[in-house]
Parts: structure tokens; sequence; C-alpha cells
């Protein structure tokens, strides 16, 4: 028992693959969700300008 314990301590158990793994997918998720934000900001900073042109004439 003191010794699964003492793996489980040190991350090199079962569990310290799966907290890798949960870790991996929770950066890709971020990752993407990053790029996405990008994106839309972009998006809003072409429609900012855009709007600004039209409400100088």
């Amino acid at each position: 028992m003191k010794k699964a314990r003492a793996a489980q301590d040190n991350g090199s158990g079962p569990g310290a693959v799966r907290a890798a793994d949960d870790r991996d997918e929770e950066l890709e998720r971020l990752r993407k969700l990053t790029a996405e934000q990008a994106k839309t900001i972009d998006v809003l900073k072409k429609a900012t300008a855009f709007f600004a042109k039209e409400s100088d004439r």
C-alpha cells in the first residue's frame, strides 16, 4: 500500500499518465480556443476600421 501511495505522490503511477493526458487535452482545447479568439479579434478590428472610415464620410 505504501508503494502505491508513494508512486501516486511522486507522479510515477498510472494516475500520472492519466493526469498528463488530461493536461495535454486541456492544453489542446485552450490552444484551439485561443486561435478562435484571435480570429474573432482580427475580424472585430477590421470591422472597427471599416465603420470608422464610414463614419468619417
